[in-house]
């Protein structure tokens, strides 16, 4: 697979009116075409950050940002930001706000709009697309918001903790009905996220964090069977000594 991704030296400093404050320091990794990737670190670590500096809506205070080989200093139309809460807007219909960044960026081909119309079918959203919000389910929502998401077909995605505002139950059904849309859509993926049963279900690989300044401690090849569910994986016989182990460096390394 080739590279879709790259983070080279990529350091963050914010400026308060106490000092300055170090929150990523010489932070590099790459992601592979067609990957799904997991961050986890402690909370504060700058996990969020990393995702605003892909995304081009932070600038790093040091080192550089690469897509498809070529160097990244805003935001680019080959990424696509799914944020904690769905973020759908209450006044138009689940149609509607899957339009909406094809309103935003003035797209008329008529075959983005044949594409969304497939998506709805194809994962269960047709009935509802006349819909508001308040009138579906916690996980419904999150799937429209990920089909708004793929409305400008973005090469990259960019996860924030996407399933953190729901109940638990919830979050493991809605967290299988989004991985399974990604690799359906054969999209490549990055997710940050607290849950380390969350990132060792659907990984391929995961990041794990220090504390601020934050720094890349470790990074692992997830053996999980890849052909399986998050659900499935779960039930694996190696995930709970993945988790054993995540959880370790986690809450030891970190101190």
């Amino acid at each position: 697979m080739n590279e879709i991704l790259k983070l080279d030296k990529i350091s963050l400093v914010y400026h308060t009116e106490n000092g300055e404050i170090s929150a990523l320091d010489n932070v590099s990794f790459s992601v592979r075409r067609g990957e799904f990737v997991a961050i986890i670190g402690p909370s504060g670590c700058g996990k969020t950050s990393i995702l605003s500096i892909v995304a081009g809506l932070i600038k790093p205070s040091g080192g550089k940002v690469y897509i498809n080989g070529k160097e990244n200093e805003k935001p680019s139309e080959n990424i696509g930001y799914m944020l904690q809460k769905d973020e759908l807007f209450p006044w138009r219909t689940i149609e509607k706000n899957a339009f909406l960044p094809l309103e935003i960026k003035r797209i008329k081909d008529p075959s983005y709009k044949e594409k969304l119309y497939a998506l709805f079918k194809k994962y269960g959203l047709r009935e509802f697309r006349k819909s508001y919000p308040s009138q579906l389910s916690g996980g419904m929502r999150q799937r429209a918001a990920l089909i708004r998401t793929l409305a400008s077909s973005p090469d990259l995605l960019l996860l924030d903790e996407p399933f953190s505002a729901l109940d638990y139950q919830t979050r493991i059904s809605v967290c299988n009905d989004v991985y399974d849309i990604i690799k359906k859509e054969n999209k490549t993926a990055i997710l940050v996220t607290h849950d380390i049963s969350e990132a060792i279900s659907t990984a391929d690989r995961i990041l794990v964090m220090s504390k601020r300044p934050s720094k890349v401690i470790n990074v692992h090849d997830i053996d999980t069977d890849k052909t399986l569910s998050p659900l499935k994986r779960r039930e694996s016989t190696n995930f709970s000594a993945w988790f054993e182990r995540l959880w370790r460096e986690l809450n030891y390394e970190n101190k």
